[in-house]
This record gives C-alpha cells, sequence and structure tokens, in this order.
C-alpha cells in the first residue's frame, strides 16, 4: 500500500442538481462535480444543456468538471469528445470502458486531454487503463455489490495495480460516508458521490450537540466581540 499521507484526498459531487451543486462548491467543499447520462437525466438535463452547467459550475470554482463523451463507437466519442473539450480548460472527459472507449481514452490522453475511464469493473481494466496513462478511472462500489461483486475488494486491488502510474481511482457509486472511509484507508484517494452522502461527510450528532451547547453558553455569556 501507499502511504495515505503522500496523497491528498479529494471529493466530488456526483450530481447535475445546479442548487445543491453551488452550495458544495461555494462552500469549497468539493474539488469538482462529476456527471454521466444518467445523472443529467436525473437532474432534468440534456446535451444542450452541458455548455451552460460547465459555464456556472466554472464560475463557482469547480476545479474539475466530468461530462462523458457518447456515440458508441471510437469515431463518435472522439467526435463528441472534442466537443465537450472546446467548453475549457476544466474539462474531463469520461470514456466507457468498453473496446471502442479504450481506444478513444488513448488517443485523447495521448493528445494531453485529461481523461476518465468510466464504469470499470475489473482489475484487469484498470490495469489497461494504467499502461494508457489516462488521469482517472471510475470504479462504481454500489453497483459492483447491487451485482454480486465484492466491490471493496476489487477497488482495493484496482487501487494497487495503478499505484505509482500515472492513473488514479476515483471511486464512484458511493452511497454512505462510510463507504468513502473504507476506501480511503484501502488507499484510495479520489471520490465522488450525491450531494446528500457529502453532506452526510460533515454531520456527527455529537458535534451537533456540542456546537449547541457552546452557543447557549456563549449567549449566556453575552460578551462582545467587538467593543
Amino acid at each position: 500500500m501507499t502511504n495515505l499521507a503522500s496523497v491528498r484526498p479529494r471529493l466530488y459531487v456526483d450530481s447535475a442538481e445546479v442548487d445543491r451543486v453551488a452550495s458544495l462548491l461555494n462552500a469549497g467543499l468539493v474539488h469538482g462535480v462529476t456527471t454521466n447520462p444518467t445523472i443529467l437525466a436525473r437532474g432534468g438535463k440534456v446535451a444542450g444543456d452541458i455548455p451552460e452547467l460547465y459555464a456556472r459550475w466554472e464560475s463557482e470554482g469547480a476545479r474539475e468538471i466530468f461530462f462523458q463523451t457518447w456515440g458508441g463507437d471510437t469515431a463518435a466519442y472522439l467526435r463528441n469528445a472534442e466537443a465537450l473539450i472546446a467548453l475549457g480548460e476544466r474539462v474531463v472527459v469520461k470514456v466507457p470502458a468498453t473496446a471502442a472507449g479504450f481506444a478513444a481514452a488513448r488517443w485523447l490522453a495521448a493528445q494531453g486531454v485529461t481523461v476518465l475511464v468510466t464504469a470499470v469493473y475489473s482489475v484487469a481494466q484498470a490495469l489497461t487503463c494504467a499502461t494508457l496513462g489516462v488521469a482517472y478511472i471510475a470504479p462504481y462500489l454500489g453497483r459492483m455489490r447491487d451485482a454480486g461483486m465484492d466491490g471493496d475488494g476489487l477497488i482495493s486491488a484496482m487501487q494497487a495495480v495503478c499505484a505509482g502510474t500515472d492513473t488514479n481511482v476515483l471511486a464512484a457509486s458511493l452511497r454512505s460516508a462510510a463507504d468513502i472511509v473504507a476506501l480511503r484507508l484501502a488507499d484510495v484517494p479520489y471520490f465522488t458521490a450525491a450531494p446528500s452522502v457529502i453532506e452526510e461527510m460533515l454531520f456527527h450528532a455529537v458535534s451537533e450537540t456540542s456546537a449547541a451547547e457552546f452557543d447557549a453558553e456563549m449567549a449566556r455569556l453575552s460578551v462582545p466581540l467587538v467593543p
């Protein structure tokens, strides 16, 4: 395993709910925003909304903004990727982990494009991504578990085969704060989750009680901070 202290972890928000994303970006709690066609549809967005989403999230401080190319074959993936790349320097192009997708990812990475290969379900796929030099892979923990796979073990192994390369694991389909903590303890550096899961990361009942007690005590002291 790598040294946990050697890589600063990052949180990303996986959503196209613009107001909830805005609150996390404006608070500086997430590094960027990840989307895919399902996320866009769930947020009531279509492909034509992508430029507006990029501009808004960039203005709100997102340092990376992920959109997925489409088309089903390598040529179409590359053609649509060009339109995404033209949005701005903070775009990360997502490409599916298929034979056509790997070919597109290889070409894009060779051109210096920041690429994420998404829906990675095997360690062999992760290793292939590392050989291509893509920036990120996205294994889907929740979907792995739904399919009866050992998602935690697989993602840990993916992290091991990518360690020391230019390819980073960005774990997705994370359904609880505990999922994120467990994967971080397996050295996974980057995580994307729905706004509710990011918000869960910030909460503990005892913290809330303690804060309320502190505020109540300060109110009783009635000492102004400024004369």
